[in-house]
């Protein structure tokens, strides 16, 4: 690996900037409370660790440069997102009568790894940004790489378990106000149509087919 600590502040300078996957485990905590956004958190980085190997494996190239592949990951993620908003839009209007009764942790930690491993972005961050710290004169590149990835990985926890924390805490002071429940749905189902329809585009330029 060159430059250690150049790679170290970049992938931290790059994982904590805002992005689709703090949006997503913050409207999981704020829905649904503080435990479901760690949850969510743990399995998004989860699916982080699956690219991590398909990186270091040569498959992330593979996919990226498969108009095929690209696509089918590209629109499979923005469909999971799809029913993931239409699924929260469906839940129902509890405000007046009894609590829902909360999600399973393990559906919940399922959802993060889904949403992040069909997530076509992540993919091209790896291929984009990994490769620049690669130091061909140490051989062993796989393992560069997945060293790398584990390492931008556990950053992103971090910065994840973070938004989770201050989702939950958004959330409890929420619920005490009447119409939280009913708007918080909709926000949260909206929330997830703009993360599918950013993942529908992602990448969505001319392609070489494979």
């Amino acid at each position: 690996m060159t430059h250690p600590f150049l790679f170290l502040l970049a992938a931290t300078t790059l994982v904590v900037i805002p992005g689709p996957n703090h949006l997503y485990i913050t409207a999981r905590s704020v829905a649904d409370g503080r435990r479901a956004g760690l949850a969510s958190a743990l399995g998004v980085e989860t699916g982080t660790l699956v690219h991590v190997a398909a990186a270091a494996a040569g498959l992330s190239a593979v996919v990226a440069a498969s108009a095929t592949a690209f696509g089918v990951l590209r629109y499979a993620g923005a469909a999971y997102l799809v029913y993931l908003a239409i699924r929260t839009l469906r839940g129902g209007d509890h405000e007046n009568g009894p609590r829902v009764a909360p999600k399973p942790l393990r559906r919940v930690y399922l959802d993060g790894v889904l949403v992040n491993v069909l997530n076509p972005k992540v993919v091209l961050f790896f291929l984009a940004f990994l490769p620049q710290f690669v130091d061909q004169d140490a051989g062993a590149v796989p393992a560069q790489i997945a060293i790398m990835g584990l390492v931008t990985c556990l950053i992103g926890l971090a910065g994840d378990v973070l938004y989770a924390i201050a989702g939950g805490s958004i959330g409890d002071a929420l619920r005490s106000r009447p119409h939280f429940r009913r708007g918080q749905r909709y926000v949260t189902g909206a929330i997830y149509l703009a993360l599918g329809a950013v993942a529908a585009f992602a990448g969505a330029g001319p392609r070489r087919a494979a």
